[in-house]
């Protein structure tokens, strides 16, 4: 197998491996910090936080490091959400950030400009079948509508799309929490005559009345920070090779 182990600059370096997720992968969780909004590798508790959904939601920054990280593999979270009303839907997208504050965004397959990864859940679609969910890849049945009790926290677990990125020295690595679509913020960077407007998810939005009616879906949604019910986001970290 050829992987492409991607680097900010659009660098790519090629790199032979055996297997998928790569085997000596350190599966780290980084714990969302409620009072300072950091990652941490320390489980953290404290009051909710809200965020409304038709705004940029919350952000987690892990601290810049002193040496390059590479995460390659699968991405995933656990969070504990509860709403105002009987649903919610989560968004979730792995930045980065250069030293100068920068987002640095990415060529995708339908987008000029996006971030690491992305991931989506539907609160009510929660539902696991156990005996194909990994840590790393929660399977979500679908089969059933769970609908939340307002104000009643819920446990998530939200997969993020499997990546490679190369974290170098200073860079800041963000997790955010959304109840829209991801938006870089740069209006529309696509080409001309486009079929859609290029805002860094390509033509796929959430956003059709009928799909996400305001009632349910604009309001307030929490992040809840209980002990022994921590939210984290899940990274496989690949170890630096020897001399390196």
């Amino acid at each position: 197998m050829q992987l492409h182990v991607r680097y900010p600059g659009e660098k790519f370096v090629i790199r032979d491996e055996r297997e998928w997720p790569l085997a000596r992968t350190q599966w780290t969780r980084f714990y969302l910090n409620p009072t300072d909004q950091t990652l941490g590798c320390e489980p953290r508790s404290g009051v909710a936080l809200e965020y409304e959904t038709n705004g940029d939601g919350l952000s987690f920054v892990m601290p810049p490091q002193d040496k390059e990280v590479e995460i390659t593999g699968p991405v995933a979270a656990k969070l504990f959400v509860s709403s105002d009303t009987t649903d919610a839907d989560l968004f979730l997208a792995l930045r980065l950030f250069a030293p100068d504050g920068k987002e640095v965004l990415f060529i995708g397959s339908n987008d000029p400009c996006v971030p690491i990864a992305l991931g989506w859940l539907r609160a009510s679609h929660r539902k696991l079948d156990p005996a194909r969910s990994l840590p790393y890849r929660s399977y979500h049945t679908h089969d059933e509508a769970w609908p939340l009790k307002p104000r009643e926290p819920v446990e998530l677990d939200i997969e993020i799309w499997p990546t490679s990125i190369v974290v170098p020295p200073g860079y800041r690595l963000v997790l955010n929490v959304r109840g829209k679509d991801y938006d870089h913020g740069l209006g529309d960077v696509g080409f001309a005559n486009a079929m859609y407007r290029m805002t860094g998810i390509g033509p796929f939005l959430h956003n059709h009345p009928q799909d996400r009616p305001a009632a349910i879906f604009g309001g307030r949604n929490r992040l809840h920070f209980e002990p022994g019910r921590e939210p984290y986001l899940l990274l496989p970290i690949i170890p630096p090779t020897p001399g390196k």
